[in-house]
């Protein structure tokens, strides 16, 4: 299966791929797409299993794979990737399986791969379980809304990330059975692409952490925390996002 996608931009120019956060789908880089598309980048953004227009999967899969076998059909070769949150992870996944098919890193709060949950994570997950397990998915979207956003997000914001994490829990109770194949052992100290690892200082401690950590583990990676964002600093502060995201990318 071929993950739902759109498509913009020059044919045959640098590509970038947006990767969404697995709260959200691909609408989440509505407010970066067109500028990336008008500074003459080849701009991809897929929406992952169960999330937004993509269907659950019948058989095994793993979403870094998904991307590459996207970029297949696309006839894209070698690609920047731009991942929020888990997007990050599967980012630094398949830069770590398939390191010649991605040329540069834009790591927005990423998760990391192997990352387990600490104190603050556990806690939001325990509070949405309880919304989950109640059958209330609406209050569950608004707990994620609330807690992913900084203070700066605006109301349309909000009703954008409630309404996304909301489609995403009514599709995966659709999906048969788990076919996710289990996470593989990746070595991130052996990256070689120039990465922008980015926090936001109102995110939760253990998603600070991350950047800075990879900043450490992966040479040359630029850390940058943002004294204004939360989780989602596209959403929140989207033309400054997307200057700092033009700033990095490579255009050859």
């Amino acid at each position: 299966m071929i993950l739902s996608h759109d498509v913009d931009g020059p044919a045959g120019a640098p590509a970038v791929v947006l990767l969404h956060s697995s709260v959200c789908d691909r609408r989440m880089w509505e407010p970066q797409w067109g500028a990336l598309a008008a500074a003459g980048l080849r701009v991809v953004r897929p929406d992952f299993r169960t999330c937004g227009d993509s269907p659950a999967s019948e058989v095994p899969y793993s979403d870094h794979e998904d991307v590459r076998e996207l970029l297949d059909h696309l006839g894209i070769r070698r690609a920047a990737l731009v991942g929020s949150s888990y997007g990050g992870k599967v980012a630094l996944t398949l830069a770590a399986l398939h390191p010649d098919r991605v040329s540069a890193l834009a790591l927005l709060c990423p998760v990391r791969p192997g990352h387990r949950p600490g104190p603050a994570q556990l806690a939001f997950g325990a509070a949405e379980d309880a919304l989950l397990d109640a059958g209330d998915l609406v209050g569950a979207a608004e707990l994620n809304a609330r807690q992913w956003l900084g203070p700066e997000a605006s109301p349309e914001a909000a009703r954008l990330v409630r309404d996304m994490q909301l489609g995403n829990f009514r599709s995966e109770p659709a999906a048969t059975g788990d076919h996710e194949l289990p996470e593989p052992t990746v070595d991130l100290s052996a990256l070689t692409v120039p990465v922008l690892a980015v926090s936001g200082a109102h995110d939760i401690p253990e998603f600070r952490r991350i950047p800075a950590d990879l900043a450490a583990l992966i040479p040359g990676t630029v850390h940058v925390d943002l004294p204004w964002a939360g989780h989602f600093p596209s959403l929140e502060r989207p033309a400054e996002t997307g200057r700092m995201l033009l700033e990095f990318l490579p255009r050859s």
